[in-house]
């Protein structure tokens, strides 16, 4: 990992920790872990998603309103960083 995807990840991290109602810390959760077995239910992925767009100043597409997209750390790293790309490219 590079330094950029490593403070994105701390910042998901942040936001998980504050929102995702987890049932362990998120420190211990590796990045490709199922955030839903951890813990987090289907009402605090709502929370989450909110918590990101205000974070990291993106709104999600309709078509990324799916349980796949905040199903992992890495799952929701990839769904920012695509964000990014497309906001960079306008």
């Amino acid at each position: 990992m590079n330094e950029v995807t490593d403070s994105l990840e701390s910042r998901i991290r942040v936001v998980l920790q504050e929102h995702g109602r987890l049932s362990r810390a998120v420190d211990a959760i590796d990045a490709d872990a199922d955030l839903y077995q951890a813990g987090m239910t289907s009402h605090a992925s709502v929370n989450v998603m909110l918590a990101l767009e205000g974070a990291f100043d993106v709104e999600f597409p309709d078509h990324m309103l799916k349980r796949s997209v905040f199903n992992s750390i890495s799952a929701i790293q990839e769904a920012l960083t695509e964000l990014e790309q497309v906001r960079t490219m306008r």
